[in-house]
Formats: C-alpha cells, sequence, structure tokens
C-alpha cells in the first residue's frame, strides 16, 4: 500500500484516477485532511507522519525546502495549467514512477 498526499492546488477529482491506476495506492487530499493554508514546511512535516508520497504541481518547492530532510517523496506534476483534464495526462506516468521513488527525493512528471 502506496500511501499518496494531494496537495491543495490540484484538483481533487485526482484522487479517484490516481486509484485507478493502482489499486495500491491510498489517496488523500490536503483538504480531506483539513491541512489547507499550511505553508510547505509545515505542510510536509506533517505528510511524512502519515504518507509516503506528496503530490503536486508547486514547481517551486524543491528550492523553498529543503526535501532531503524530509521522510516523503515529492512528485511534480509539470503541465502548463492546474485544470483536471490537463493534469489527468500524466497520472500514468506519475503512477509509474511513484511505485519506485524514495523518500527525501523530488520527481519531475512532464508531458
Amino acid at each position: 500500500m502506496i500511501r499518496i498526499l494531494l496537495d491543495e492546488c490540484l484538483p481533487v477529482k485526482l484522487k479517484y484516477r490516481f486509484r485507478e491506476v493502482n489499486a495500491d495506492f491510498t489517496v488523500s487530499t490536503v483538504i480531506d485532511e483539513s491541512w489547507s493554508g499550511l505553508k510547505n514546511g509545515e505542510l510536509l512535516s506533517k505528510a511524512q507522519k502519515q504518507f509516503d508520497v506528496f503530490i503536486t504541481n508547486d514547481q517551486h518547492l524543491p528550492h523553498q525546502q529543503n526535501i532531503e530532510s524530509f521522510d516523503i517523496a515529492i512528485v511534480i506534476l509539470k503541465m502548463g495549467s492546474n485544470r483536471y483534464a490537463d493534469l489527468v495526462e500524466l497520472v500514468e506516468s506519475a503512477g509509474r514512477q511513484i511505485r519506485s521513488v524514495n523518500p527525501g527525493k523530488v520527481y519531475t512528471i512532464d508531458s
């Protein structure tokens, strides 16, 4: 079982698509966890205690945080928008990558 947290900047519907891609994915959102509005450092500190992977489209995150200090992998969906119709194209590639991620590392998925 791989536990995934989706950033609040991503469409909630993506969690259902990730579950379809791999039944071993347990997916929650920042909103589901009532962590909306937390700054990235505090969010990652909380997330690392319950999740294996944090998915976002915030490309600045690796430059703002020392990702290696967190016990969670970061997957960045790199797309021109955060619309579901655009991001859903990256879910299968992200799903394949998630199966082999390591904590404290950043992985970028683009089209």
